[in-house]
C-alpha cells in the first residue's frame, strides 16, 4: 500500500492561479521571500502533516526533501542576472553576477519568443549543466525611444530546478522594481552575496561538470522532494488539460522518446507540463532503466537550443516557436495544444487510445473522486491529490516491469496475452508498445501475442 503523503494544505491551492501575488514591496535578505526561512527541520520530517505556517505563499513547501537533521541548507545560486529588450539590438543580458560567468543564449531562454504580446510570465529553462528560472514582465512607457513598451527578465541559475520555486516572489518583485527604476541592481546584488553556491574545483570544474539529477527512477518514499519542485495541483491540471490524451504521452515518456510541447506564451504553466509529462516515467524497482537513457526535463527551448537538441536521445521540452515544427529530426513526438503527434511510422499505433487505455483514466478519475469525497465528507486531507496521480503512474509503471523482470527470468522467457492483461495494457493495442518497451529497456522476452490480420 502506498505510502501517504503530505496534507492538506498543499491541495487548497490547487485551482490557484500559477504565480502568487507578490508580497511585500521589499524584500529583506533571509526572508520568506528568497527562501531563507530556516534550515532543515520540515526535510527531516517529510512525511508528517504540515501546518500552515511552515508553508509558503504558493502552498509549497519551504525546503527540499534530501536534508539530513541538523544539516544546514547550502544554497546553490550560482548566477543572478537581468534581460531587457532593446529596440535596436534585441534581446540583451544588461547585468549579471558573477560578472564572468558564461550566460551566452541566457537572454533569448529567459524571455521567450512572443512575450511581447502578454503582461508577465516566468520560465524554466536549461542552461548547460544549470537549470535557470526567469520573471518576466511588460510595462508600457511613454517613450518613442522604447517604442511604448519596457520588458524586462530577471532570472537565476542553479545546478537543481528543485530549489528554483523559492525565489518566484523575490524575482517577481525585482523585475517590476528593475521596470520601475532601470539600473538599480542592489537588491540583486545583496542577494547574489547571500545565495550564492559555490562550485567546486575538481573533476568537472572547466570540464564537464556533475549531472544533473533527475526522477528517472524516483522512490516512492522520495517524491515529498518531488512535491516541492512545482505548486500544488500542476500535475491534476495537467490530466485535467489532457484528458485521455494523458495516456499517449505515458507511453511515449515511458519509452524515453524526443517530446516537444509547443504553445503560445505565457510558457509558464508549459513549463509544468515537461515536468508532469517526465513525473509520468517514474520507476522504483532496482535495474530498471540501466539500459535506456535519462530523460531529461529541458523546458523551454528556442532556436538557440537546435544544436544541442540534435545530440540528444531524450527529452521532454516546450517551445513557443512554430519553426520547430518543421525540424522533424529533433523531436519523436510533437505536442501541439491536446494534439499529440509523431512523425514515425512505427509509433503511430501509440496514438490510438485502446480499451486498456480508457479503463486506466477511468480508474484514475473514479480514485480521484473516491479522494475528494472524503476530503469533503471526513476532512481527511491526507493524502493530497498529487500524491493519487503520480503514484498511479509509479505504480502502473513497476506492475509493468516487475511483470517483464519476472518473466524474463523464467525458462521459457514468454510473455503471453494474460501478462500483458495482468500489466493493465490491451494484447492487441498495446502489441505495438510492448515491443518498443523490450526493445527500450533490453528485456530478453519473447512476445507471442498474434498481431491481428488487416482485414
Amino acid at each position: 500500500m502506498a505510502e501517504r503523503g503530505d496534507a492538506a494544505p498543499l491541495l487548497r491551492w490547487a485551482e490557484g492561479p500559477a504565480v502568487s501575488p507578490p508580497q511585500a514591496p521589499e524584500l529583506q535578505a533571509g526572508g520568506r521571500g528568497w527562501g531563507g526561512a530556516g534550515g532543515g527541520r520540515l526535510a527531516a520530517e517529510p512525511w508528517r502533516r504540515r501546518e500552515p505556517e511552515e508553508l509558503g505563499a504558493s502552498g509549497v513547501l519551504l525546503q527540499p526533501g534530501r536534508l539530513e537533521l541538523g544539516d544546514v541548507e547550502e544554497d546553490q545560486v550560482v548566477a543572478v542576472f537581468v534581460v531587457t529588450f532593446d529596440p535596436r539590438s534585441g534581446n540583451m543580458v544588461e547585468w549579471c553576477l558573477p560578472q564572468d560567468i558564461d550566460l551566452e543564449g541566457v537572454e533569448f531562454k529567459s524571455m521567450a519568443s512572443g512575450s511581447h504580446k502578454i503582461q508577465s510570465d516566468f520560465i524554466y529553462f536549461r542552461k548547460g549543466p544549470f537549470f535557470g528560472l526567469a520573471c518576466f514582465a511588460n510595462m508600457p512607457v511613454e517613450s518613442e525611444l522604447e517604442r511604448g513598451a519596457r520588458m524586462k527578465s530577471v532570472g537565476i541559475l542553479s545546478p537543481s530546478y528543485t530549489l528554483l520555486y523559492r525565489y518566484m516572489h523575490f524575482l517577481e518583485n525585482q523585475v517590476r522594481h528593475q521596470l520601475e527604476m532601470p539600473g538599480h541592481y542592489s537588491h540583486l546584488a545583496a542577494f547574489y552575496e547571500d545565495k550564492k553556491g559555490v562550485l567546486r574545483a575538481g573533476p568537472g570544474r572547466g570540464g564537464s561538470l556533475p549531472p544533473v539529477c533527475w526522477l528517472p527512477s524516483i522512490h516512492r518514499y522520495m517524491y515529498p522532494e518531488m512535491k516541492i519542485t512545482h505548486p500544488a495541483g500542476c500535475m491534476s491540471q495537467f490530466i485535467k488539460f489532457f484528458g485521455e490524451q494523458i495516456l499517449v504521452l505515458w507511453k511515449f515518456a515511458l519509452l524515453r522518446k524526443r517530446i516537444l510541447i509547443f504553445s503560445p506564451p505565457p510558457v509558464g504553466v508549459v513549463c509544468y507540463r515537461v515536468y508532469c509529462c517526465c513525473c509520468l516515467a517514474n520507476v522504483s524497482l532496482p535495474g530498471i532503466g540501466g539500459t535506456i537513457p535519462e530523460s531529461k526535463p529541458f523546458f523551454y527551448v528556442n532556436v538557440a537550443d537546435i544544436e544541442s537538441l540534435e545530440v540528444e536521445v531524450s527529452y521532454v521540452a516546450c517551445t513557443t516557436e512554430k519553426i520547430f515544427e518543421e525540424k522533424r529530426d529533433l523531436y519523436d513526438v510533437y505536442v501541439d495544444n491536446q494534439n499529440v503527434r509523431t512523425h514515425h511510422d512505427h509509433l503511430q499505433p501509440l496514438l490510438k487510445i485502446n480499451s486498456a487505455d480508457r479503463e486506466k483514466y477511468r480508474r484514475l478519475n473514479e480514485q480521484r473522486q473516491m479522494l475528494l469525497y472524503s476530503q469533503e465528507v471526513e476532512g481527511d486531507y491526507n493524502p493530497c491529490e498529487e500524491d493519487l496521480f503520480v503514484l498511479f503512474f509509479l505504480e502502473q509503471n513497476n506492475r509493468i516491469f516487475q511483470t517483464l523482470l519476472e518473466v524474463s527470468a523464467s525458462q521459457d522467457k514468454t510473455l503471453t496475452a494474460e501478462h500483458a492483461r495482468g500489466m493493465g495494457l490491451d494484447p492487441q493495442g498495446d502489441r505495438s508498445f510492448l515491443l518498443d518497451l523490450l526493445e527500450a529497456y533490453g528485456i530478453d522476452v519473447m512476445l507471442v501475442i498474434d498481431n491481428p490480420c488487416c482485414p
